[in-house]
């Protein structure tokens, strides 16, 4: 359990680490196709987060530094071309943070069996299925350049946009933790790819499904394969829009390797067998969103199913702000209704009611507010 004493954060600088994507870094290690093996991951920041009362280490997170990763891992076998088959066995998790925003909230969570709470939200918990948010191979030289190429010409295209579109190669921040020749470190910190989105090989998906009995099929661009995870989840919602309940943990896998199966499966992107193992909640209050701005300026957009989601989340949001209640990381279900009704894409998202131990529905009196405790704030007062 997390403690104010073990929780103090400090930069990470551990052996078989690193938070770029680059062919150059080595693996660390080599499995053979069907040997069980566990990986130690430390959270996506790299242990940037204390257990405390105070919002400011989510704030004043470097976001040049990650996500921290833990590999790469190399496959016996394994060459481009191929299909490395990935099951994910299990999954142990320690202590869970909560981001928003970098500098919006933070939920310090204390994990009872397979529950999580907080003592910022009294009255709910809900049980986590824990997943890597980011797994992947490592690109091929000529993929990263694609990468570097595209996204590059999209940051030229926006440059003043605030967040930022995309984030390319940088060298502040980068990080490899292995002893490598200079000039290696060096390419690999001015050309390697940040790992804040996903791409063909997999990475930044946060997709919540792919926990314990889940199966993964990702291209192989690379002798070895050369496999990296991190950024474990011990819950998140569908579309992961305000992130997840961020962990430290271990997870075991096995993997298997399928010949010529990017060409034998049309694989541009990996394909993934959820979980067949999830928390069951047959009740839900579901919130409805369509293709109009209603929560900022009232824009009719065509069939943008974006938008559509923002507004259903923002009508669950601004529902559970009735209750004095906010919950960014709970499981909710996300689906889209229906796309041929032009101009409006439909949306919607499910909040599960059996995560509270109050009634949180409808009545004719209206939502009673019940004392919920005290969010993290930041040490200048701001929420």
């Amino acid at each position: 359990m997390a403690t104010e004493a073990n929780s103090v954060p400090y930069p990470t600088v551990v052996k078989g680490l690193h938070n770029r994507w680059h062919p150059d870094i080595p693996a660390l290690t080599t499995v053979r196709p069907g040997q069980v093996f566990s990986v130690e991951c430390v959270d996506w920041t790299g242990a940037q987060i204390g257990n405390n009362d105070f919002s400011d280490d989510i704030r004043d997170v470097d976001l040049d530094c990650v996500h921290n990763l833990s590999g790469p891992i190399a496959i016996e076998g394994a060459e481009p071309g191929d299909c490395l088959v990935v099951d994910i066995l299990d999954g142990v998790h320690y202590s869970g943070i909560f981001e928003l925003e970098n500098g919006g909230g933070l939920f310090a969570r204390e994990f009872s069996s397979i529950y999580a709470t907080s003592r910022h939200i009294p009255g709910v918990r809900f049980a986590g299925i824990p997943h890597p948010g980011l797994i992947g191979t490592a690109p091929s030289a000529e993929l990263l350049a694609t990468w570097n190429k595209r996204e590059g010409a999209l940051i030229a295209a926006h440059t003043n946009e605030v967040p930022a579109v995309a984030y390319g190669p940088k060298v502040r921040g980068a990080y490899v933790g292995q002893e490598l020749n200079e000039t290696v470190r060096e390419k690999i910190y001015r050309e390697g790819a940040r790992t804040i989105p996903g791409r063909e090989h997999g990475g930044n998906c946060d997709i919540k499904n792919l926990s314990r009995g889940s199966r993964c099929y990702f291209p192989v661009f690379i002798s070895g394969a050369n496999v990296s995870v991190g950024d474990l989840h011990f819950s998140q919602g569908d579309m992961s829009f305000c992130g997840a309940i961020e962990m430290a943990g271990i997870i075991t896998f096995s993997t298997s390797i399928i010949k010529g199966g990017v060409e034998k499966f049309a694989l541009k992107q990996p394909v993934f067998l959820p979980s067949p193992i999830d928390p069951l909640y047959s009740s839900k209050l579901i919130f409805e969103g369509i293709s109009v701005d209603y929560h900022g300026d009232g824009t009719q957009y065509n069939m943008d199913a974006t938008v559509a989601y923002k507004q259903a989340a923002l009508n669950a949001i601004a529902y559970l702000q009735k209750l004095d209640l906010l919950l960014s990381a709970a499981p909710v279900e996300s689906h889209i209704g229906a796309v041929v009704d032009s101009p409006n894409a439909c949306v919607t998202l499910a909040l599960p009611l059996g995560i509270f131990e109050h009634d949180i529905l409808p009545k004719e009196e209206g939502l009673k507010k019940l004392p919920f405790g005290q969010c993290a704030v930041r040490s200048d007062g701001v929420l």
